[in-house]
């Protein structure tokens, strides 16, 4: 009779103990063949890859100019090490709380506001049934997107000037007695700056919402109108959660530029008359960078910016993991 305890091994584990051995030789066969199956994309995604190299992670060597006294004359070598004067010399420019107070207030206030309006506006353009008046109004909302700030700049201070349309519109209702200059007003920068951001910006914001929604199973809203739910009901009790995770990683995002004060708009609509409502950081940056040729206190200026917009995003990112599960790492 054949011993069973004995050192032999049995069919079954003749089986196994093969399977076992080449499990990690099987993964990275299967690996390269779904590489060489997916060739075109791996290229196009491999271009993407490369670009970022060059462009992104490259260029971060210049950093070390924050710590340095540059000039255009001298390599990044050769200029001396100044330590972090720069930093001290940003915290202690007067300027620096009305930059603060801009960046923040336009940024805020476009997080609250410009945030939940492209989820309304994909929730109810949802709800069209018209397929033909759907496509309409997101032609209509996409258009401003793909006009650039400099071309919508311009049509905006053309509105906005003394005989402009928002002007003669108004007088026409008496709403107000006199022409009114709104670009050379501080007072009216802001709500200038959030309203044609949410303009320009509401149709295309929605896009991903809208892809989101069309993921949404049917069966959840047929077994919604069975227990009697309305329009309202679900689009608040099944379509919203069912993005949840959607709206959860763009806002992350979001929380994490909140320092980004829309560089290209700012630029356009600024003027030295509503120059204490348009000083932003980005401005602040660009003027002192590349107007005034302070190269190294410019590059300090970016690198405190990176590390708050760093450190915001790890604080998001933290609070959706415990909020609703859901987190880009």
């Amino acid at each position: 009779m054949e011993n069973k305890t004995s050192g032999g091994i049995g069919p079954m584990k003749k089986q196994l103990i093969p399977a076992a051995i080449e499990t990690g030789s099987g993964r990275k066969s299967s690996l390269w063949k779904r590489l060489l199956a997916q060739k075109h994309l791996q290229t196009m995604a491999l271009l993407g890859v490369v670009w970022m190299i060059i462009f992104n992670y490259i260029p971060m060597y210049g950093l070390i100019i924050s710590f340095k006294d540059y000039n255009i004359v001298k390599s990044i070598a050769e200029a001396p090490w100044v330590g972090l004067d720069h930093f001290r010399e940003f915290l202690d420019d007067e300027d620096l709380r009305n930059v603060i107070k801009n960046t923040l207030g336009i940024s805020l206030i476009k997080l609250l506001i410009g945030f939940p309006l492209p989820i309304i506006f994909a929730l109810f353009l949802n709800e069209v049934r018209s397929l033909r008046y759907k496509k309409t109004i997101q032609t209509i909302s996409y258009l401003p997107h793909f006009l650039s700030w400099v071309v919508l700049g311009g049509i905006l201070a053309t509105w906005l000037a003394d005989v402009g349309i928002i002007n003669n519109i108004l007088l026409a209702l008496n709403v107000i007695d006199k022409p009114i200059t709104y670009l050379a007003e501080p007072s009216y920068f802001w709500t200038i700056i959030i309203t044609s951001d949410i303009w320009k910006e509401l149709g295309w914001s929605a896009i991903i919402y809208l892809a989101a929604i069309s993921g949404v199973s049917p069966e959840m809203y047929e077994a919604a109108t069975i227990d009697g739910a309305g329009r309202f009901q679900k689009m608040w009790f099944v379509t919203l959660p069912s993005i949840r995770s959607t709206i959860s990683i763009l806002f992350i995002l979001a929380v994490s530029g909140v320092l980004n004060s829309n560089f290209d708009q700012i630029l356009v609509l600024r003027n030295s008359l509503n120059d204490s409502a348009s000083n932003v950081i980005d401005y602040y940056i660009y003027y002192t960078g590349i107007v005034s040729n302070r190269f190294s206190y410019s590059a300090a200026v970016t690198l405190i910016k990176a590390v708050i917009a760093l450190i915001l995003l790890l604080i998001a990112n933290q609070v959706s993991k415990k909020i609703n599960d859901t987190s880009l790492f």
